[in-house]
């Protein structure tokens, strides 16, 4: 199983685009089935905050497993960890499709979120293995923006899949696409880290590295920010099925192809960071897709308090979606470049605590019911919060260098 370690140079496109794959766990196992998500909760007689809940223990799963992966990785290599979550994760889709209640489907998600957890984590870690600065953060873009194709093809599929199947059906496709990736990390995935740069450390150092990551003020500072405009997002994939389909009378397929056509415009986005981040440069790059990202949620807020009228909602949602292209990968990249050692563990900590947040707070804002004010709400003050935290990490950084 073990192949050569990959230096820099050597590292192609190719790797990326399959990188790009293995980290699309999360939009694969909550897109998906997301325009399905009204019919699960009818047809295993819960509640909307139960149903939301399926998607949050997927997330929480999808977080604390890269607290696993992470340190594992930095530990014995990149390539092991990533086969065995993808196995997990194939393993686990079929049990989600057989689960006759809410709570065994909720240990299904939880379990299928581990697995899924080392596709985000050992990708992130491989390509800091691999690039430093500007080059990180266009490496990054591309990841995410080929991650970012996931939720654009993902609900589309599942809308598809649902003129001919049922929300059981969606998660037996997941394990098909979990068995292919499963193939691609096998065979297109190599070994990055050397064994020279691995860590050495047992548990307790393993769980003293997690310390020292968390005790790295500007990687953590980062991390918040991006956690916190993420919230934003998490808000809107957990809320919207809700949203526009109840609330707003669109069928399966309609609410589908909205959610593809604001995943696409995220993907723009993101190629767009790509393309003018070696003049602009990061941290400006990401500063400026926060504040754009922070009128819009407001503006979707402010709206769907007025009840306005639907275009209009849409149109403040795609802007917040197009510029969290440009927050995920720069904000991402201003993260992992103040980590020298420890890169796997420091990309566990940042997915963590982005994906706890994210899997956290829109189920329990929901318990009262969910509608657009709600959700727009919650994006909104995640938006604000990230907003002003960068502004203070940018003055800081100012007086610094002063």
């Amino acid at each position: 199983m073990a192949k050569t370690a990959l230096s820099a140079p050597a590292a192609s496109r190719g790797l990326i685009l399959a990188l790009g794959l293995l980290s699309a766990f999360g939009p694969l196992s909550m897109d998906l089935y997301l325009p399905s998500l009204p019919t699960l909760i009818a047809d295993l007689g819960t509640t909307e905050a139960m149903g939301q809940a399926t998607m949050g223990a997927s997330m929480i799963g999808l977080a604390f497993g890269q607290l696993i992966f992470g340190p594992i990785s930095d530990r014995i290599g990149r390539r092991v960890p990533l086969i065995i979550g993808v196995a997990v994760f194939a393993l686990l889709s079929i049990a989600c499709a057989f689960a006759p209640s809410i709570e065994l489907l909720l240990l299904a998600r939880l379990l299928q979120g581990l697995g899924g957890s080392a596709g985000i984590v050992v990708s992130r870690a491989i390509v800091r293995d691999l690039y430093q600065g500007a080059e990180a953060s266009r490496a990054f873009a591309l990841l995410a923006a080929l991650l970012g194709i996931a939720p654009v093809i993902a609900p589309l599929i599942g809308g598809a899949l649902l003129l001919i199947t049922d929300w059981r059906g969606l998660f037996i496709a997941l394990a098909i696409i979990g068995a292919l990736l499963f193939a691609l990390a096998w065979f297109a995935v190599p070994e990055t880290l050397a064994p020279r740069d691995r860590s050495a450390a047992g548990m307790r150092e393993q769980l003293s590295e997690i310390g020292a990551v968390v005790r790295n003020g500007r990687f953590m500072m980062f991390t918040a920010v991006l956690a916190l405009a993420s919230l934003g997002l998490f808000s809107y994939i957990s809320m919207s099925s809700m949203v526009f389909q109840s609330g707003f009378g669109f069928t399966a397929q309609n609410y589908a192809l909205l959610f593809a056509v604001n995943a696409a415009g995220m993907l723009i986005g993101t190629w767009l960071g790509r393309a003018v981040v070696r003049r602009i440069g990061p941290d400006r790059l990401a500063g400026l897709g926060i504040l754009i990202g922070t009128v819009a949620a407001v503006s979707f807020a402010v709206l769907a308090w007025m009840q306005a009228p639907l275009p209009a909602l849409i149109v403040a949602l795609t802007t917040m979606l197009f510029v969290h292209g440009l927050i995920l990968a720069n904000v991402t990249a201003l993260a992992m470049d103040a980590m020298s050692r420890g890169v796997g563990t420091a990309s566990a900590v940042l997915g963590a605590i982005q994906m706890g947040i994210g899997a956290i707070v829109p189920p329990l804002v929901s318990l009262g019911g969910v509608d657009a004010v709600v959700m727009g709400a919650v994006m909104a003050a995640g938006f604000v919060a990230s907003l002003v935290l960068f502004l203070i990490i940018a003055a800081r950084l100012r007086r610094r260098s002063q």
